[in-house]
């Protein structure tokens, strides 16, 4: 399903890693379950990320002087021109980062860390498959919106609720699945018939599902395994948990 030319076109690049005391100059959101920060200030000047699968380190001071919270998320955009970075936060669940940025105001402070690197998948692929929970649908959109007129993409997304199922932007023809659990997710790549060619699958989520999605793809779907990337955003039990999975 894929080409032995692939693994040579995606580019991996390093950035300069820099902390950035940034301020928030807007609070949106986009559906009940999301809440879309803008942050703003001069230490976003030569701020660079390649890659929807990019992610920042947000830093957080923590109560009673306990260690800073830090915690991953996708830079869902960024304008050089206006001076703005815009992360969106999944509202689920009662860690730190999300009641954060569910009290989040304007005019308030915060402290991001990177890109580290990009790893960077070619658009004009055959076709694209983006897999993912909750968390990982900032970049999913984010990756729809990149992709060009004539690419095709295969969504299949787990968000339980349907009031934060939204519309997905694209120039590219998009095939978009929303499924409610791990099960029904599962499911749905298990039955996604890809088409021939050049492909890529970028799966992230919560670790276990994600690991499951991975064997789909790999052993019983046939796709190369240098063709998928499958992260882990989050792990049931446990906290500040990402990782990439390769087995």
């Amino acid at each position: 399903m894929t080409s032995d030319n692939l693994p040579r076109r995606v580019q991996r690049v390093r950035h300069e890693l820099r902390r950035r005391d940034l301020t928030i100059l807007r609070v949106d959101s986009p559906t009940p379950g999301f809440r879309r920060i803008t942050f703003t200030g001069a230490d976003l000047a030569g701020f660079v990320s390649a890659s929807f699968d990019d992610h920042v380190k947000l830093f957080l001071d923590a109560a009673d002087g306990a260690e800073p919270v830090r915690r991953d998320y996708t830079p869902r955009q960024y304008d050089a021109a206006a001076g703005t970075l815009a992360i969106e936060f999944a509202l689920h669940g009662d860690g730190p980062a999300a009641a954060w940025a569910a009290q989040a105001t304007p005019g308030q402070r915060a402290t991001i860390g990177g890109p580290r690197g990009s790893f960077i998948i070619p658009t004009d692929l055959d076709w694209h498959l983006l897999v993912g929970d909750e968390t990982a649908l900032p970049a999913i959109a984010r990756r729809l919106e990149e992709l060009p007129a004539g690419a095709r993409a295969f969504v299949v997304l787990q968000v339980a609720d349907a009031a934060d199922r939204r519309a997905l932007p694209s120039a590219a023809e998009v095939h978009v699945q929303w499924v409610a659990d791990s099960a029904a997710l599962l499911d749905a790549v298990r039955a996604r018939d890809l088409p021939d060619g050049e492909g890529f699958a970028w799966c992230a989520g919560e670790a276990g599902a994600m690991a499951a999605v991975r064997r789909v793809l790999v052993d019983e779907q046939g796709v190369d395994r240098h063709a998928v990337r499958a992260a882990a955003y989050w792990k049931q039990g446990a906290t500040a948990h990402h990782e990439h999975i390769d087995t």
